[in-house]
């Protein structure tokens, strides 16, 4: 023990040295040969040789221990074939002499059948001093039972032979899966050697790659670090606000869902037929569409037929009627501009749950809504009429996390128009056709692509145009340079045309959701005349192009 740490103390002192001199030999070759790249080189493959030594070492010292424990259990399996096979031999030897004795050999050989004319001698128990008399009837009886048990016992060593014979036969049957599992040991040590020049060859790569890298970094200057910046803040900002930024949205209720006829209809009497989706957000939040009275309207201003306190209302056709004429007034006050106004959006509903009373306090103190000053006010409120709380605090960003539209920051770019079209899933064509100003049923798929590009006020800027046909769409984008034939790899947000029998004649159009893995998913009006999602490949036939903005 002790010379082992003294070799290891020697060893340690040489290779101290030797690093010393390999540094100084270094020194002398950088001043004897300018120019030369060897040690540069050989500096860059010292933490690479490292790498593969500390692999194969680990993987060859796994190996040698599983070599080893398999040997150990071989061994130790033949040690018991060994026992066995003793065994076997020494009962094979003593079987003649137990069938000797079993067929009524000499006495004085072992046997314990009396001779004829002597009698068995009876051994007495204790305090038993004069022996019994026994008959010739009883003692033939007892040497008869004598010559069973002894063939019995014959019996019984044969099949302790068997028994033995059969272990020695289970032993070698053992023993081959061990020697098959040992070489199974060693071939994994070869595969694993071989794994760890494939890792080495990895780590040679990755440096490779990382001296490009920095090369690039310095022949680049200032210049590469902030194309880099760029890409990588680009990059974010789009995982934030990517194409799947509209699946976080919460779904409404089935319930709230059939109140949609209702809805639009009394929507569209007010005079806020482009804020369904708006409405259908708040009735989820006030009541998840249950109940006789799901816009809680009850102890709102319009209400004059039932009683005014909570659920006093037991129509829900008519708390919906109430409830849109009361956010009506509140949009009108925060002065919303549109469904994308998410701003002044945020200020309405929160004077839908407080009272328009809010709105006109907000705008004064601070200019528009905020968090804070939701709370505010409702401590403030709760204090004059001495209530322990007054209305919901967060009633703003428990409404917008039903709404689609309020997912997306104005001015974020074209997810606009994706956010607003997807809103309408599922929805059928009279509302865009009307809009546009049709009397009857068209075909509609170019006015559901106005109608949305107006929610978001690209049609007031110029930045989509208003068209019914589709070829006025396209002649459009070309007369301003904004078109890409079928073979462009779009970006959400952007116009989609198509040419279903390529024999130049545009006959659809839709809105592009996102593009995934060599897949276009869109968005489209008047698809078996309902506003559905549909997806091509990249550079599909039937893409005719695309209007870009």
């Amino acid at each position: 023990m002790a010379e082992n740490i003294k070799i290891r103390k020697i060893h340690k002192d040489i290779k101290t040295l030797d690093k010393s001199i390999s540094v100084s030999d270094k020194v002398k070759k950088s001043d004897g040969q300018a120019g030369d790249g060897t040690e540069c080189k050989q500096e860059y493959e010292e933490p690479v040789t490292y790498a593969q030594g500390k692999v194969t070492e680990g993987i060859e010292q796994v190996a040698h221990k599983g070599t080893y424990y398999m040997e150990e259990q071989r061994h130790r399996l033949s040690r018991k074939v060994r026992e066995c096979r003793r065994i076997s031999q020494e009962v094979g030897q003593k079987k003649p002499d137990i069938q000797r004795k079993v067929d009524n050999t000499p006495p004085g050989k072992g046997s314990s059948v009396p001779p004829a004319g002597e009698k068995s001698i009876y051994q007495p128990k204790e305090k038993n001093t004069h022996p019994p008399k026994m008959g010739k009837k009883v003692e033939a009886q007892r040497t008869g039972q004598s010559i069973k048990s002894k063939g019995k016992t014959v019996k019984h060593s044969g099949r302790t032979v068997k028994s033995a014979q059969q272990a020695v036969k289970t032993t070698r049957k053992a023993q081959q899966p061990v020697k098959n599992t040992s070489k199974a040991a060693v071939e994994s040590a070869r595969a694993a050697k071989k794994v760890a020049k494939g890792a080495a060859k990895a780590v040679r790569s990755v440096t490779a790659a990382m001296k490009s890298l920095i090369t690039f970094l310095i022949a680049g200057g200032w210049i590469a670090v902030l194309i880099l910046l760029i890409v990588l803040l680009f990059g974010g900002f789009l995982c934030m606000t990517g194409g799947d930024n509209f699946s976080t949205v919460s779904p409404v209720s089935a319930e709230v869902q059939a109140y949609e006829p209702v809805i639009r209809k009394y929507a569209k009497q007010y005079g806020i037929g482009e804020y369904v989706e708006l409405i259908k957000a708040v009735i989820m939040q006030e009541s998840g569409g249950k109940g006789k009275d799901p816009m809680q309207s009850s102890e709102g201003n319009f209400n004059t037929k039932y009683p005014k306190q909570p659920n006093g209302i037991s129509d829900p056709e008519y708390s919906i009627e109430c409830g849109i004429q009361e956010l009506r007034n509140c949009l009108t006050s925060a002065g919303v501009n549109s469904p994308m106004d998410i701003d002044s959006i945020k200020l309405s509903l929160q004077g839908y749950n407080y009272g328009n009373g809010y709105i006109t306090w907000a705008l004064n103190h601070y200019g528009g809504y905020t968090l804070a000053n939701a709370a505010e006010f409702s401590d403030k409120l709760a204090l004059e009429k001495g209530w322990e709380s007054y209305g919901d605090k967060q009633y703003v960003p428990h409404v917008l996390r039903y709404y689609p539209m309020g997912r997306t920051p104005e001015g974020t770019g074209n997810q606009a128009v994706v956010q607003i079209a997807l809103a309408q899933q599922g929805n059928s064509g009279e509302t865009y056709w009307r809009w546009y100003g049709f009397q009857n049923r068209v075909s509609w798929c170019a006015c559901f692509v106005s109608w949305c590009a107006d929610q978001c006020g690209y049609l007031q800027s110029g930045v989509i145009p208003k068209f019914s046909l589709c070829s006025d769409g396209v002649k459009w984008f070309q007369n301003k340079g904004q078109f890409k034939d079928g073979s462009y790899v779009p970006a959400p947000g952007d116009i989609i045309f198509f040419d279903w029998k390529n024999d130049g004649t545009i006959d659809h159009v839709g809105i592009v959701v996102r593009v995934k893995k060599g897949i276009v998913n869109t968005i489209e009006g008047n698809s078996g005349d309902s506003v559905k999602q549909r997806s091509y490949p990249v550079g599909d036939d039937q893409i005719y192009g695309y209007g870009v903005y």
